[in-house]
């Protein structure tokens, strides 16, 4: 009997991407915002279109996703569930063509118990097909066909369509 599909998403689920940005912010632009304010709201809702635009180049520049923290307790959890689980990791890695391989990279330093067979890089995470999906972004849980649940992130604090899950202990007691 085969196992039921969890696909992850990568950023900011499995890697704090979010808190790489907002250090960034923080340590190299000149805001006036405390570090704390990047976590209560997206980066476009306040930074000026100039900062949300040099932000957007930082991103895109090589050597962004090669360093991105890993969430707290992702790797222990996602083992942990890889046991009653069919692991997906399902990322959008086509809106920044040079974190392809950095991405990869850190899958493999990360959750090298995943099979790179179960790696997918999309722009369009409609043609997953899974019986779960965890994703920060909304948009792609729209879409899913099958359970979604919203990994909570300051981008998404005023979505209520989906079921949030606040961070790895909560998914492992309800998914493990």
């Amino acid at each position: 009997m085969s196992k039921p599909r969890l696909i992850l998403d990568q950023d900011d689920v499995l890697a704090a991407t979010h808190d790489k940005l907002a250090d960034i912010v923080f340590n190299e632009f000149e805001t006036g915002l405390s570090r704390e304010a990047f976590n209560k709201v997206a980066f476009h809702q306040i930074l000026s279109t100039e900062l949300s635009q040099r932000l957007y180049h930082i991103i895109q520049a090589p050597g962004f996703f090669s360093d991105i923290p890993l969430i707290p307790n992702a790797r222990e959890a996602v083992l942990e569930l890889s046991k009653k689980y069919e692991i997906f990791v399902a990322t959008a890695a086509l809106e920044f063509p040079n974190s392809f391989r950095e991405k990869y990279d850190w899958l493999r330093q990360y959750f090298d118990f995943i099979p790179w067979t179960h790696i997918v890089f999309c722009g369009d995470k409609s043609v997953l097909s899974g019986d779960y999906l965890i994703d920060d972004m909304p948009r792609n849980l729209k879409t899913f066909k099958g359970k979604g649940l919203l990994f909570n992130a300051a981008h998404n604090l005023e979505e209520t369509a989906y079921q949030r899950v606040m961070n790895w202990e909560e998914i492992l007691q309800l998914l493990g």
